[in-house]
């Protein structure tokens, strides 16, 4: 199960209130919450999130990985900024209009976001999944939430 980010920060934008906007990131909470306890339930898709190294700032990468027997038969994967409470994606560069680089850097790591699950859906072990040159943050974050995934269920 995985959460439609886009949803959840247009209804947030959309919410004028504090206290309003307080509760419905309290019920997102408590979905992302059942969402992880649901998954390990099925006992066929693990959920995972991380910041990997990147503790001092608002990203957090989320991924769901299901499994049909032994195999991994889907990866969904995505990272949210959670300052700004949108989710990166192929615009999120319009933060750094006066910033080549880091628009460019925004670019490359969008590739990352997209290539990485095709590439652990195509190799089956995240070992197996190299970094894409320029996109080493979404790899770092993409890793890291797989792995994440994994220890939870280790066992299982």
């Amino acid at each position: 199960m995985i959460i439609d980010a886009g949803f959840i920060v247009n209804t947030i934008h959309k919410t004028s209130n504090k206290m309003s906007k307080l509760f419905l990131l309290l019920a997102i909470w408590l979905m992302l919450l059942l969402a992880t306890l649901t998954a390990s339930a099925e006992g066929n898709e693990y959920t995972g999130r991380s910041q990997s190294v990147y503790n001092s700032e608002p990203y957090m990468g989320f991924v769901t990985i299901s499994f049909n027997v032994n195999e991994i038969d889907s990866v969904r994967f995505q990272i949210v900024d959670t300052l700004n409470n949108e989710v990166f994606g192929p615009d999120y560069e319009k933060h750094y209009p006066d910033n080549a680089h880091y628009r460019q850097q925004c670019r490359n790591d969008w590739q990352g976001v997209l290539h990485y699950p095709k590439e652990l859906l195509k190799k089956q072990s995240i070992d197996s999944v190299d970094a894409v040159s320029g996109a080493t943050w979404s790899y770092n974050i993409f890793k890291a939430a797989v792995n994440d995934a994994f220890k939870k269920n280790k066992g299982k």
